[in-house]
């Protein structure tokens, strides 16, 4: 399975598991795999907590995800504190009515006040910038990813005189193509079949269009990728290594609310929708009451990014902390490979049977050229 990022990363084998779980992060990268903590959520203060306690828990590299949207509101303006003061004043309060109703209706408790989130996170330039500061000041961060759009110039080329590689993922070759144009290191072709932030083109159509638009630039294939038979079959297109994502959600260490795993643990792969109600761009989430509520014609339709975040950033909290009570209106960001995720495991043996999976469908290929061959002798 080696591939030559393999070589260029140091790693045993090109699977990259996108996480927001520390612990997740150290386990993949010590089992051979590139763990990439996902930021977004994090303070400079807490990225930093979080990459000094992965650097005392492996001696592997890994990455760091940040988002930097192509288009988002308040675009342009790189002070964090007047772009959070700029966009409050974009909020209708008719959406913050909206949210408080919502929970409220499910008996959510309140957050107290001293655990109340920033308004305003990483999803813009202004405040994701600090992020990768903190990142590239950690010498086993061997990767920095962009998760929405093309980075950047300044981070491209910040990211690159500090000697990592930057990569960002795409859900069309169009968006591969600006990319590539960009001078990205890697290409992310993510499948609309994939959790979190997707396009609408699936998986096996769009994997072999973004390979061979950006050839010779590596892609990792990405977009529901939870098997070997599925690692097989992208890098028999031309991939360089997979994106992984969703499967880390139930993992043993993977630091998720009890009554989130519940719901991931029982859904199916129909069970997913893509919904702009919680970051203001489409995500694949399961569908439950909440986004139910956002699809209903007589509620609010969602803001754009990053204002709906900065809406629903307080229910994303409250969810997490009372897991239970919110389990109808949680935020649950999963791919449809959600419906193969029925059971615990630890992260290591994960790997281990995605790895021998993957063996047994190449050893099958050979087996079917062998019989050609000698079909063709005979």
């Amino acid at each position: 399975m080696r591939t030559e990022l393999c070589d260029r990363l140091g790693i045993e084998f090109p699977i990259f598991a996108f996480t927001h779980c520390r612990d997740v992060v150290a386990a993949v990268s010590n089992a051979g795999g590139l763990g990439v903590l996902g930021a977004v959520g994090y303070t400079v203060e807490q990225l930093e907590t979080e990459l000094a306690w992965i650097d005392e828990h492996t001696d592997k590299p890994y990455g760091v995800d940040v988002v930097i949207p192509g288009k988002y509101e308040g675009m342009g303006e790189m002070d964090p504190i007047k772009l959070e003061q700029d966009l409050l004043t974009m909020v209708p309060d008719e959406h913050r009515r909206f949210v408080k109703k919502i929970l409220a209706d499910h008996n959510v408790p309140e957050l107290p006040e001293d655990e109340l989130p920033p308004a305003l996170i990483g999803w813009t330039e202004a405040t994701a910038s600090p992020l990768i500061d903190a990142a590239l000041r950690h010498p086993k961060v061997r990767l920095i990813a962009n998760a929405l759009g093309t980075p950047p110039d300044e981070v491209i080329q910040r990211v690159h005189e500090s000697g990592r590689l930057i990569a960002a993922l795409c859900g069309s070759p169009k968006q591969a193509l600006h990319h590539k144009d960009a001078n990205v290191d890697i290409i992310i072709a993510q499948g609309t079949e994939g959790g979190g932030h997707t396009g609408d083109v699936g998986s096996v159509v769009l994997w072999p269009q973004v390979i061979d638009a950006v050839a010779p630039i590596p892609v990792l294939a990405a977009g529901g990728i939870g098997t070997g038979r599925q690692i097989a079959a992208a890098l028999a297109m031309g991939a360089e290594g997979v994106w992984t994502g969703s499967i880390w959600l139930t993992v043993e260490e993977a630091d998720q609310a009890p009554a989130q795993v519940e719901s991931l643990l029982a859904a199916t792969s129909r069970d997913t929708v893509r919904s702009r109600s919680w970051t203001g761009k489409p995500c694949r989430m399961l569908r439950n009451e909440w986004t139910d509520a956002w699809e209903d014609p007589a509620n609010p339709d969602p803001l754009g990014m990053p204002l709906q975040f900065m809406v629903t950033g307080e229910a994303v909290a409250r969810g997490h902390h009372y897991s239970q009570q919110a389990k109808d209106v949680n935020f649950n960001p999963v791919g449809q490979i959600v419906g193969t995720m029925n059971k615990v495991r630890k992260t290591k043996d994960l790997i281990a049977d995605m790895v021998d999976e993957y063996l047994e469908c190449s050893n099958r290929l050979e087996m079917l050229n062998e019989r050609a061959a000698g079909a063709e002798i005979s």
